[in-house]
């Protein structure tokens, strides 16, 4: 089923337009992608917008879904061209690398080269579930038993400390553990869904999961199926 598109979200249309030219590193290539699909919207073109689309974004979206929707919202479409087309405009050239654990890092153009707009130092990111997987992944490929205890609950940590945590994981149930292990960072892109205040839950494999709950404003692990 194809994912619904919605025009409240034309940024991500505008996102990806701009994308279009990013990587050529010459700052009138995403401005000229943006002034034609500005041009599309005005002439009503939509199947010349669409192809101006990226491959990622023709993946989710269908042609038809895409004409249709800009078709049935006509005033939020002339809006979106005039801003586009408004000399107000200000366009910042970025650039995502996603690498490892599916940990990405946002670089923009900036006084003729390219820079690296975020913090390469958070290892351990617990601002949600997904990044609290990957970063206890992390942990656990590097042997950083001292950071593992930052993901478990507040209703265990007292039960816990670096030495038993490395017993756990490098004990007589070793083996079993890098299989769970295994198995998490094979499927680390899963969808993680919240189901209350504070908690979420990613579902996996043959009837497995991850649980997960936020505690002093970062996500911690509760239980590991």
């Amino acid at each position: 089923m194809r994912r619904p598109l919605a025009l409240t979200s034309l940024a991500v249309l505008l996102g990806t337009a701009l994308s279009l030219g990013a990587c050529s590193g010459r700052g009138a290539a995403p401005a000229s992608a943006l002034d034609r699909y500005a041009a599309a919207l005005r002439a009503k073109n939509y199947e010349a917008a669409y192809d101006l689309m990226s491959s990622e974004f023709r993946a989710k979206v269908s042609r038809e879904e895409f004409v249709r929707m800009l078709r049935d919202n006509p005033r939020e479409v002339d809006d979106t061209a005039g801003r586009l087309a408004s000399r107000k405009r200000r366009m910042q050239v970025t650039a995502d690398l996603v690498y490892g654990l599916g940990d990405s890092l946002r670089l923009i153009e900036e006084d003729g080269g390219w820079r690296i707009a975020d913090n390469p130092l958070a290892f351990y990111d617990q601002s949600t579930p997904r990044a609290a997987l990957r970063s206890f992944v992390r942990a656990y490929r590097l042997e950083r038993w001292d950071v593992m205890l930052r993901f478990v609950p507040k209703a265990y940590a007292e039960l816990m400390d670096v030495e038993k945590m490395r017993g756990q994981f490098t004990g007589e149930r070793k083996d079993a553990m890098a299989q769970l292990l295994n198995a998490l960072e094979a499927n680390v892109d899963q969808s993680i869904d919240e189901v209350g205040p504070g908690e979420a839950r990613m579902r996996y494999g043959a009837g497995q999961q991850v649980t997960f709950v936020k505690e002093d404003g970062r996500w911690r692990l509760k239980d590991l199926e």
